[in-house]
């Protein structure tokens, strides 16, 4: 995720790779829920356009926001963004559609049900799809009032974390938004970047979140792995050094075959016959 930046509004980025395009036969496909501006949302993308909406020739995109788990019945949510098609020849050629809507709880989407012909998607040569894999993007700007008044719901997802028994609304909104630093942290965060601090960072957050007994079992295999690439990333970093250290093993085995072959000739030099290592020390005086 990055952030794009201007005096007045903040835009923050998400890209999707979508493989093997030409195979999809879903009438639509939705990205994994992401966070942008502390709100959770996702693409909806209709890669043979939006037969509800009678489209066929073209594709069609969508933002959706993701329900919360304490968002009240009359939420809403201003918000500016834009959807993207890349184009992974000529970046000039990449296709923007911008928009500025009201979001309720009662219409979570907006997009384009015509956001660029079929025809020009696949053609090859005009680099919307390379290698089978298409890219798509969102940018998104939330005003802050909007955000104040809904503070944290970015954390919320109705889909995964359910409470296995009662606790109080304080409770709740604490809990909510330890699973946000958790599902942050395993965004934001690289394989390299798993370190002994990172992952002591993780830990420190999931034990403070396993106390507030959600339901964790969707997002507890990926808390395990990353707490597992510290082990990768050491034994990773052990094996680099050991091929520089045999780098250097190398070099100096050369300047001392290099030394050697020096020493043989003096002794060729001075008339001494050169002698096993194994041989008593007496047989090396030297005899005319």
């Amino acid at each position: 995720m990055e952030r794009q930046e201007s005096s007045t509004e903040i835009f923050e980025k998400f890209t999707w790779k979508i493989e093997n395009f030409s195979r999809l036969n879903a009438d639509k496909i939705c990205s994994e829920p992401f966070i942008l501006c502390g709100y959770p949302w996702r693409i909806r993308l209709h890669p043979k356009g939006n037969k509800n909406k009678d489209v066929v020739d073209h594709l069609s995109i969508y933002l959706e926001a993701m329900q919360t788990a304490n968002m009240s019945e009359g939420w809403r949510r201003y918000v500016k963004f834009k959807l993207i098609v890349f184009n992974q020849i000529d970046t000039n050629g990449t296709i923007t559609q911008e928009c500025e809507h009201d979001y309720i709880a009662k219409e979570v989407s907006c997009g384009f049900r015509y956001f660029m012909s079929l025809t020009d998607l696949r053609n090859p040569q005009k680099g919307f799809i390379v290698k089978d894999a298409c890219i798509v993007g969102a940018e998104v700007f939330v005003s802050n009032s909007n955000r104040k008044k809904q503070e944290n719901q970015e954390v919320k997802l109705t889909a995964s974390p359910v409470f296995n028994e009662p606790t109080k609304k304080v409770d709740a909104e604490l809990g909510y938004t330890a699973l946000g630093r958790v599902i942050i942290l395993l965004q934001t965060s690289k394989v390299k970047d798993m370190n002994e601090q990172a992952c002591k960072e993780l830990q420190v957050l999931w034990d403070e979140l396993k106390k507030f007994k959600f339901d964790l079992t969707w997002i507890e295999p990926q808390v395990q792995c990353a707490l597992g690439m510290k082990r990768y990333v050491e034994k990773t970093l052990q094996v680099e050094k050991l091929k520089e250290d045999m780098v250097v093993l190398k070099e100096k085995l050369s300047a001392a075959e290099l030394n050697l072959d020096i020493e043989r000739d003096w002794l060729k030099a001075e008339g001494i016959k050169e002698r096993d290592l194994d041989s008593e020390f007496g047989s090396w005086i030297w005899r005319p």
